[in-house]
């Protein structure tokens, strides 16, 4: 685990990955597969902007007036119809994003850290989130961190599979940012 953190700050501090070099007119999106149970990642040198969708996705219930609803019916509703309700009302193009773009325009940061993406399933979905924040966020570096694993291949396209188990073949323009060549470290 040191070596991969080691190789994210490589990473990520370099002049090449804040400046979005060697894309190939690609949106910077990253991706970050890791195990659930290594949630944490030291931040230094840089300034990161962190948004959590499960607490981001909380603040937009309770501006919309309708998380003290939504805490009072999961009980009494099905997971289908909670997932239903909750899927329209945090919709990504008409609520997140918009919610997202807000928090980057008052933030001064290099690389943005999108995390809470397992617990936000399956009312959001990853890719939903990468393909409407292609138009708000690729000023600057997005890294999300997804607990699961993340495979790329020519022949069967992208792959994020949640927790090791949950398959999704969906296409993601998203590069595994443990395949990015870490520089040393550039001092601004």
């Amino acid at each position: 685990m040191q070596d991969r953190f080691q190789h994210l700050f490589a990473v990520m501090s370099g002049q090449r990955f804040l400046k979005k070099l060697g894309l190939g007119n690609e949106v910077p999106f990253f991706i970050c597969p890791f195990e659930p149970g290594e949630a944490r990642l030291e931040q230094a040198g840089f300034r990161i902007l962190e948004i959590n969708l499960y607490d981001l996705s909380v603040k937009i219930l309770k501006e919309r007036g309708i998380w003290e609803h939504i805490v009072e019916i999961e009980t009494a509703v099905s997971k289908e119809q909670l997932k239903e309700l909750l899927q329209g009302v945090l919709d990504p193009e008409a609520h997140l994003v918009p919610a997202i773009a807000t928090t980057l325009a008052g933030a001064d940061f290099d690389v943005l850290f999108l995390s809470g993406v397992g617990e936000v399933f399956p009312y959001i979905r990853s890719h939903n989130v990468l393909n409407n924040l292609q138009s708000t966020a690729k000023e600057k570096p997005t890294v999300m961190f997804f607990p699961g694993a993340y495979t790329h291949s020519l022949e069967s396209g992208a792959s994020l599979d949640l927790f090791g188990r949950l398959h999704d073949d969906k296409y993601y323009r998203a590069f595994n940012i443990y395949h990015c060549e870490a520089q040393t470290r550039e001092y601004r």
